[in-house]
Formats: structure tokens, C-alpha cells, sequence
């Protein structure tokens, strides 16, 4: 059997500069095609932000709000669905070349995962799909939605760590591990399902969100212009309800570079048809709309015409009716998932809410939303690390390997940091000019000069915090992280830049530094548990999990 890329030892002769120059390869190789995807498909409506600037402040506002607030919301509540499904789970990928992770259920959700060798003949099944022979005395079996066995599940051990989220995104991978490709295409369709239902119900909030949007004290100029670009970007709800699905397809198969084609040929067309329809046509906020709603629909169309007519390796059979089986499951778990995920990934989005609470918040707003966009094409960056560090760890721990893991997590962090120094010198060295990339208007462009600082401090702390978590995910800390950043972002963060911006009276400045002191104190307590911790204890206890089946993690 050959041994996979990631599972492969360094030799103890590498030199240090050796050790990191493979080190860097395998972490760039799950890392770079993430990141560019990442890039393009933000890019989209960065892009369009950047033509509404010219049409004026208002204009650029709305675009803004709808783009980070309303769409953002959908955003969230459909990736973290989406997740569910389709994600191949790091650990999988670790163990898949050599042993089958199991699903095992507790009485309410997933609680355990155990690790079974496929050549273990111990286990037998009585016709109730109950473990016989089974030395813990507890076991299931998962079947697939056709009533296809696919593996026993014995001896679970508890790993509430991984919590239900990853525990179904193992779903997926071992439907890939296993070869059951067909069940890729009868997931997607499921998800499709669900995630437009999910649509249906989100309707309301693009149709009412004036009145929402004045609730949380936004003027009636900038929340009826925002409701009418609202209304237009609807057929983007239902693109997102369709898209997340197929990129988890594609990402269980390792198809990364077809989603990336697709998005930089849209990137491009979305380009000159903004420039056609929103300043040579004058169409304005319905171009806007128009643009960034054509160019996520090609993007769907794109990866459908490889899917349906060009590639599919078999994971895509035609429509099938067991799309519409044990729906009821999946939304029970997305919801989960999705409350979780949604908090962490709307937390710097309530500043541009926040920030609207302040006297004339027109110019706050718009210059937040600017600086907020820069920030969002740096976490592209971070956000591809996080998914490479994550893949690593988890395969090391796996494979037993404590100081390859220990030596993964210091590789990827340089990195990423070294890169987020540049990006925030950069950022430093042109805040007296990329302002004007975005608007027209001289008091806009200096307040996103004044708040330069407050940016290029968050991009440096976003440059190590998504890899931190990234580590956390890959050892299996996921529930731990998740109560750190509630306590940090909601708990410490967001109170402290309510109080700074308007009890003290530092405005759109006291609001920021107060959220990003809950990042600061979220990143300070990530590198405090990741360096307190004993890998080798960490590999030690995935080492037991498979032994305890009758193998050592080494063996091919």
C-alpha cells in the first residue's frame, strides 16, 4: 500500500531547514487551492462594494450591510449546514488508508467515535443490527440510507470533543473512504433540499429588512436603501442554498481545482459586468444586484456542468428518491452546528450593526464596511491555513507521530504570522490611499485612514487565530475552543466595545478595539493551551483508540 503524502515520517537525518522546506510543501498543497477559492468567490462581493463606492455613500452603505449583515446571515446558517454533510473529517483522512472511523449514536446525538481495523473478524452482527462478541459489551450499525451495511461500530469510546458537527462530517468521509460514491450525489441532493427549505424560511428577513435594520438603530436612509438591494440579491439566498452542497461534493473527492477555475473565470466575467452594468449603463444598485447575482449562478452552473456532464467518477448517479429519507436528522444536527458556527462568524459583522447606533453613523458605516472588506480578503488567507493545519495535525496524531504534529503547528504559525506582518505593513504603508479604491468621498477615505491602525492590528491577530483553531480541530479540542470564543467574543469583546464606543465616547474607534481585545484575549488563550500541551500524551491517546482494536497506529 502506498503511503499517503501527509501520513509520510521525516527522516531523522533532515536537516531543520529540510524539515521545514517538506513541511511547508505539504502544508502549501491543502492550503494554496483553499485559499484561491476562498479569494475569488469574497472577492465577488468585494468587488461590487467597490463599484457601489462610486455611486455614493448610501449606495455603498447598503451594499455593505446587505453583504455582511443580511447575506452573512445566510451565509453563516448555510455553511454551517452545509459543513455537516459533506466535510472530510481530518481524522478520517488520516486513518483512511489504513482503518474505518466509526459513527457510534448515543441516545439523543453523536457522542463517540470508535476505530475498528478492517481485517477485525471479532465482531459479528445479530439481525438487529446489534454487536455479538464485542468485549465492551455495546456496539451499533450504521447503515447507509438504502439499508446498506456499511460498518459495524463497537466498543465506542467516549470523544464528545468532536461533538455531533464533525462527527456527521465523518459521515461523509467515510462514505468517500469506503468507495460508496453514490452516496456522495444522494447527500448533495439532500442538502439541496434542506438548504433551499432553509431559503424559503430566510425569505422574510431580505423582504422585511428595513424595518429589522431600523430596529437595531439604523437610519431610515441607509435601511430602506439596504431593503431594496435586499430584495434584488434574493436569487443569491437560493445560489448559496445550491453552491455550499456542491463544494462539499467536490471537497470529499479532492476536486478542489475545478471550484477554483470556476471562480476565477467568474471573478473575471463579474468584473466587466460590473463595470457594464453599475457605471457605464448607470444601472446602479439594480446592476450591483444583477452582477453579483449572474456571477454566483455561473459559478453553480460551472461546477454542475463538470458534475452532470463531465466528471463525476460515480459519486453522481442521476436524482434519486433517498434524497428525501432521514431529512429530519440532518436538520435537527444542522441546527446544532449552525448556532455554534454562526456566532463566531458574525461577530466582527455586528460591528457594522453596532456602528450604525452612533450619531451620523453614515461615514462610520461606510468606512467600517471598507476596512471590514480588507479584512475579509486577509482571512482568506488565514482561513486556508486553518484548513491545512487542522488536516495535519490530525493525520500526525493519527499516524502517532507527536513531534511531527508539534513540528506542524510551529511551521504553519511562522508562516501564517510572517505573512500577517506584511499584509498589515501593507495595510500601514497605503492607508492614505486604498481608501479610494472603495469611495469618492474625502471624509469616508480619512476615517478608514484613522482606523488603519485598528485594521492592520486585526488582520496580524487573524493571521494566527483561525491556524490556533485549526490546531484545536485537528487534536479534537473543538468543544473547549468553542466555549473559549463565546466567552471571549460575546462575554468579554463585544460589552467591551459597546462600552468604549458609547459610555466613553470613543466612537467607531472604542467599538472595534473593544471587539478586538475579545480576539486578543481568544488568541492569548489558544497559544497558552497549545503550547501546555503534552503532544506526546495527545498521539499516546490515538495510538489507544486503535490498539485497543487489536493494531498499532504505525502498521500499513
Amino acid at each position: 500500500m502506498e503511503t499517503p503524502l501527509l501520513l509520510e515520517e521525516h527522516k531523522g537525518t533532515d536537516t531543520v531547514l529540510t524539515r521545514v522546506c517538506l513541511e511547508s510543501k505539504k502544508l502549501w498543497k491543502i492550503a494554496g487551492p483553499a485559499i484561491f477559492t476562498a479569494i475569488c468567490q469574497y472577492s465577488l462581493g468585494a468587488i461590487t462594494q467597490i463599484f457601489a463606492g462610486h455611486l455614493g455613500t448610501v449606495e455603498l452603505a447598503a451594499v455593505s450591510i446587505e453583504n455582511s449583515v443580511i447575506a452573512g446571515f445566510a451565509f453563516g446558517v448555510m455553511l454551517a449546514e452545509a459543513d455537516l454533510k459533506y466535510e472530510d473529517d481530518p481524522l478520517h483522512r488520516a486513518l483512511a488508508s489504513d482503518w474505518k472511523l466509526n459513527l457510534c449514536w448515543s441516545t439523543n446525538s453523536i457522542k463517540w467515535v470508535s476505530w475498528i481495523p478492517p481485517d477485525d473478524h471479532r465482531i459479528r452482527l445479530n439481525t438487529d443490527g446489534s454487536v455479538q462478541n464485542n468485549r465492551s459489551g455495546y456496539g451499533f450499525i450504521f447503515r447507509d440510507t438504502s439499508g446498506t451495511a456499511i460498518y459495524a461500530v463497537a466498543g465506542c469510546a467516549p470523544l464528545d470533543s468532536l461533538g455531533m458537527g464533525s462527527a456527521l462530517e465523518t459521515l461523509c468521509g467515510q462514505a468517500f473512504g469506503a468507495g460508496k460514491l453514490r452516496m456522495l450525489g444522494v447527500y448533495m441532493q439532500r442538502s439541496w433540499i434542506i438548504l433551499v427549505c432553509t431559503s424559503l424560511l430566510l425569505v422574510p428577513i431580505y423582504v422585511f429588512s428595513p424595518p429589522i435594520l431600523k430596529l437595531f438603530g439604523l437610519t431610515t436612509e441607509i435601511a430602506d436603501a439596504t431593503g431594496k438591494f435586499a430584495l434584488w440579491m434574493l436569487p443569491q439566498l437560493f445560489a448559496y442554498a445550491l453552491n455550499f452542497p456542491i463544494q462539499k461534493f467536490l471537497q470529499a473527492q479532492r476536486k478542489v481545482m475545478v471550484m477554483a477555475w470556476v471562480s476565477v473565470v467568474v471573478l473575471v466575467l463579474h468584473v466587466l459586468f460590473s463595470w457594464l452594468l453599475i457605471l457605464k449603463l448607470g444601472w446602479g444598485l439594480v446592476g450591483a444586484a444583477v452582477t453579483l447575482n449572474l456571477s454566483w449562478w455561473l459559478i453553480i452552473f460551472g461546477q454542475l456542468f463538470y458534475i452532470f456532464l463531465w466528471k463525476s467518477d460515480g459519486a453522481w448517479t442521476g436524482f434519486s428518491s433517498l434524497a428525501f429519507s432521514d431529512l429530519y436528522g440532518f436538520v435537527k444536527l444542522s441546527l446544532a452546528s449552525a448556532v455554534m458556527l454562526c456566532l463566531e462568524f458574525w461577530y466582527l459583522m455586528i460591528l457594522i450593526v453596532i456602528t450604525g447606533h452612533l450619531k451620523n453613523p453614515l461615514v462610520p458605516v461606510d468606512a467600517i464596511s471598507i476596512c471590514m472588506n480588507i479584512n475579509g480578503w486577509d482571512a482568506m488567507i488565514a482561513i486556508g491555513f486553518n484548513a491545512a493545519i487542522s488536516v495535519r495535525v490530525s493525520n500526525e496524531l493519527g499516524a502517532g507521530n507527536a513531534r511531527a504534529a508539534k513540528f506542524a503547528v510551529v511551521v504553519v504559525s511562522v508562516t501564517s504570522v510572517t505573512i500577517g506582518v506584511v499584509c498589515m505593513v501593507l495595510v500601514l504603508t497605503t492607508r492614505d490611499s486604498f481608501p479610494f479604491l472603495f469611495t469618492n468621498n474625502i471624509d469616508v477615505a480619512k476615517e478608514v485612514t484613522n482606523l488603519a491602525i485598528l485594521l492592520g492590528f486585526t488582520v496580524l491577530l487573524n493571521s494566527l487565530q483561525p491556524v490556533l483553531s485549526g490546531v484545536a480541530v485537528g487534536a479534537g479540542w473543538q468543544s473547549l475552543v468553542a466555549y473559549i470564543n463565546i466567552g471571549c467574543y460575546y462575554i468579554v469583546g463585544l460589552p467591551a466595545g459597546i462600552l468604549l464606543g458609547f459610555k466613553f465616547d470613543f466612537g467607531v474607534e472604542g467599538i472595534w478595539g473593544g471587539m478586538i481585545g475579545g480576539i486578543l484575549l481568544q488568541t492569548i488563550i489558544l497559544v497558552v493551551v497549545t503550547s501546555c500541551t503534552d503532544w506526546n500524551k495527545e498521539a499516546g491517546e490515538a495510538e489507544n483508540r486503535v490498539r485497543n482494536w487489536g493494531g498499532s497506529v504505525g502498521e500499513d
